[in-house]
């Protein structure tokens, strides 16, 4: 993420918050309040400060949603530059790739990842942040149905429907996980790769082994 590095800059304010520690605050009252129904105020509140701090740190509420945003985009997006640069993959591996991989990235950036996907497309922001989170099913579509050419996985599904379907049970954690109670990610991202493949067998050479 190196074009972020000055986001996460540990430049020290005069509130004595550092700058990604404000922001992740922010974030979560965002989720708590919802973004639109979150004034400074409530911000300032949140924080211990005066508005007149998270200026110090911020220009506007809308920057901090848009930090927030692109951190979260960012990452999820280098789960698909890595899977695609995969050397000596067949095209299931990818699939399943990025299918463990963006768990672990929800995770990680959960509270950024949360609030993207509460977006409504109400500003410029939330319209750019839509259409970069669009084109990552658009890119899931494609290995999906590479796949599916290569006969690795079911073809009777239609490619952007089976990308919608395993993004949609993944953007569910965000309604249920709690990163705080420290479940088990890699047993959860397992859980979500079993239920994602059982469902993409080759139906085909399923029942024809069953006869």
């Amino acid at each position: 993420m190196a074009n972020q590095s000055h986001i996460a800059s540990t430049k020290r304010g005069r509130p004595g918050y550092e700058r990604e520690e404000l922001l992740s605050i922010c974030v979560r009252a965002f989720n708590e309040y919802g973004y639109e129904a979150t004034s400074m105020g409530v911000l300032a509140d949140a924080l211990g400060i005066t508005k007149s701090a998270i200026y110090h740190h911020v220009k506007s509420k809308e920057e901090i949603l848009e930090y927030a945003l692109n951190w979260a985009l960012v990452s999820l997006e280098e789960v698909f530059d890595a899977a695609e640069s995969l050397e000596d993959s067949n095209p299931a591996e990818a699939v399943e790739f990025v299918t463990r991989q963006t768990v672990y990235a929800l995770v990680e950036q959960f509270d950024n990842v949360t609030l993207l996907l509460r977006l409504r497309g109400n500003s410029q922001v939330e319209t750019e942040a839509l259409e970069r989170r669009r084109e990552l099913t658009n890119r899931l579509s494609v290995l999906v149905k590479t796949a599916q050419e290569a006969k690795e996985i079911r073809q009777d599904i239609s490619d952007r429907t089976i990308a919608r379907l395993i993004f949609g049970m993944i953007n569910s954690l965000a309604t249920w996980y709690r990163p705080e109670r420290g479940e088990n990610v890699e047993k959860l991202a397992d859980a979500v790769v079993q239920m994602a493949f059982d469902g993409m067998a080759d139906s085909t050479a399923t029942s024809t082994t069953a006869r």
